[in-house]
């Protein structure tokens, strides 16, 4: 294996893992502000979607993929998930 791919896997865990953590957090947080305040709540969840899609495009970009792809569907999930909680 390539040096090149070597640095490509491990850049993209690297992205994977500070890009999810804080998507999922916010589609987790926007369930309980989205109680309280709908507003709060539902600007949490679409960050936490951008978020998610920001991320796919990172490794997709990385690894010099198409940007249009089906792997932009596990970007979107953690907000589609809790979208039946916040609206």
């Amino acid at each position: 294996m390539s040096i090149e791919t070597v640095q490509r896997w491990v850049v993209s865990a690297v992205l994977v893992h500070v890009g999810s953590v804080p998507a999922i957090t916010l589609a987790v947080y926007s369930i309980g502000v989205a109680a309280d305040d709908y507003g709060k709540g539902v600007g949490l969840w679409i960050m936490s979607g951008v978020i998610g899609l920001l991320t796919v495009c990172g490794v997709l970009a990385i690894f010099q993929r198409s940007l249009l792809s089906y792997w932009l569907i596990p970007g979107i999930l953690p907000a589609a998930i809790t979208g039946f909680y916040v609206l």
